[in-house]
Parts: C-alpha cells; sequence; structure tokens
C-alpha cells in the first residue's frame, strides 16, 4: 500500500510539472504584462521594477529560473501583494478553501446518497419525482446564481444567515450549501440509477429468499455495490468543488484561494496565478490517490489485483 502510494506521488510530480509549464505559456501568450496600467508608469520605474522580477529577461530564462526556484520550494514573490510571498499567501487561504470544500463535499455526498437511496427505493413515487425535480434543478443552475437566490432569500429576506465573510459557523453554511446542492443533485441520480441496477441482480434475489430483512440487503448488499460508481466520481468531483470554489469564495467575500485567483488574474500577478494553480493540482492529484485507496478497501477483487 504504501509503495502505491509513493509511486502515484512520484507520478504527480511530471503532472504539476506539465501543469506549470502550460499555466506559464498562457500567461505569456496573453497580451499585456502585470505592470500595463491604465495610468502607465515613467519607463525607467517600469524598467526596475521588470528587472527586479526578471521579466526582462528572454521568456526561456524567466521559466528556468522559475522551475528552479519552484524545485526548492519558492512560489516567488507577489507582484499584487507587495512585500508577500506566493507561499505566504497560500498559507493563510489554503486552510480556508480546504474547509469549504471538504464542507460542500459532506453536504453533497450525504445529501446526494440519501435522496438517491428513498428515491430508488420507491420508484414512481410522490418522493421519486420530487427527486428528480431536485436533480435536474441542482444540475441545471449554476453555483453562482444559486448562491445569489440563497443570499437573497436568506440572508437579505428572512435575515436568518450572515451574508457574507468566513467568522464562525454560521457564515459557512450558505457558501457549503451553494457549493455542494449542485454535486449532490447529481449523486441523487447517479445513485438512483446504479441501486435501480444493482436491485434487480440474481445475488439480491437469492439474499430474499433466504429471508433476510429488506433494511440488511439494502445496507449489506445493495449500497456497497452501487456506491461504486459514486467514489468513481470522488476524484473528479473534488476537482469540480475545488473550482466552483472560486466564485462562490468571490461572492461570499471568503479569504480563500479562489478570491486570490480571481484578483491574481486581473492583476496579471503571475507568481499567485501559477501558485494556485499549482496547488489546485496537487490537491487533485491527492484527491484521485485517496479515491484508488477507498476502491480498494470497498472492492476485495481490486486488492487481489
Amino acid at each position: 500500500m504504501l509503495y502505491f502510494i509513493i509511486r502515484r506521488l512520484l507520478w504527480g510530480i511530471p503532472v504539476l510539472l506539465a501543469v506549470a509549464t502550460i499555466t506559464f505559456i498562457i500567461m505569456h501568450i496573453v497580451p499585456g504584462g502585470p505592470f500595463d496600467k491604465e495610468k502607465k508608469l515613467p519607463p525607467e520605474i517600469k524598467a526596475n521594477i521588470e528587472a527586479k522580477y526578471h521579466l526582462d529577461r528572454p521568456v526561456y530564462e524567466q521559466y528556468l529560473l522559475y522551475i528552479y526556484g519552484l524545485s526548492r520550494g519558492n512560489l516567488g514573490p507577489s507582484y499584487k501583494y507587495l512585500g508577500r510571498d506566493v507561499s505566504d499567501i497560500i498559507k493563510e487561504s489554503l486552510p480556508v478553501s480546504v474547509q469549504l470544500g471538504l464542507l460542500a463535499l459532506i453536504i453533497s455526498m450525504l445529501l446526494g446518497v440519501s435522496t438517491g437511496i428513498i428515491s430508488a427505493i420507491r420508484p414512481g413515487s410522490m418522493v421519486d419525482r420530487i427527486s428528480i425535480l431536485f436533480a435536474v434543478g441542482g444540475i441545471s443552475i449554476p453555483n453562482f446564481v444559486l448562491a445569489a437566490l440563497l443570499a437573497l432569500i436568506f440572508a437579505h429576506t428572512y435575515k436568518i444567515l450572515p451574508p457574507a465573510l468566513w467568522e464562525g459557523p454560521r457564515y459557512m453554511i450558505l457558501p457549503a450549501l451553494s457549493l455542494g446542492l449542485g454535486p449532490a443533485a447529481y449523486i441523487a441520480r447517479l445513485t438512483r440509477s446504479s441501486i435501480l441496477d444493482v436491485i434487480n441482480k440474481d445475488y439480491i434475489r437469492t439474499a430474499r429468499a433466504k429471508g433476510l430483512s429488506e433494511p440488511y440487503i439494502m445496507m449489506r448488499h445493495v449500497l456497497k455495490n452501487a456506491i461504486m460508481p459514486v467514489i468513481t466520481i470522488l476524484g473528479p468531483l473534488t476537482a469540480t468543488l475545488v473550482t466552483g470554489s472560486f466564485t462562490i469564495e468571490f461572492i461570499f467575500s471568503i479569504p480563500g484561494m479562489g478570491r486570490f485567483f480571481i484578483t491574481a488574474v486581473t492583476n496579471r500577478d503571475y507568481p499567485l496565478i501559477m501558485g494556485v494553480t499549482l496547488v489546485y493540482a496537487l490537491l487533485i492529484i491527492i484527491a484521485n490517490i485517496i479515491v484508488d485507496l477507498i476502491y480498494v478497501y470497498i472492492d476485495p477483487r481490486i486488492r487481489m489485483e
């Protein structure tokens, strides 16, 4: 098991290198620079600033300098937040983004799986129809629209929850719901279809013929096999929650990496864009490794292979 984890982490190194290279190329292809503003700087001052950050050198030298610093764990200084390194910004904002992502993931899994089970147990019933409506609405409505609706209803109309910031458990509810309801709808539909497929298998009929109770059959046989497709999408789902947090953090003024990433793109803060992109890529790699480990734990056939 340890060998598997180490091998997957080592395979992640060329992935991160490819992400860094592609991001670097895209940033330098886009016209303009980090110090091209509406009010132009004097040529001498601009030249000194570019020399300080090595922007006066050829692109390939800038790339090699960045990769060299990256190999030493140095993500470079921020162009926008003067006097601060990208590593310091990420250390402050990463825990907030991870907390938001985990809360949204918990909401999506609990709500999605439970709704899918209830819908599959009684197909064609009113509960099933309501869950289908919930799934269609959750998948169709973008999370930033849902965030605006939830803030309008619960923060401004009824004043039940705070509309923004990240200062306690009450502040986490609206952002986590805005980010987690869409994936919950998709998980509900996937769980429902998977359970309906498994519940007609021969071994389920055999379990019923033995006189086993329906709750035992559902938990021990049906759900254990039907949950595999849901586990399969945990990796991409984590990526969706991570990238989707950009707009949610910006809307609710959450001091996470998503908000810093948006401001970095606006200000052409190259080191901050690169640093946040690499951290998100690393989180996705780790999420996929965890999904593989869960696979091995749940399905003994994979362990034997």
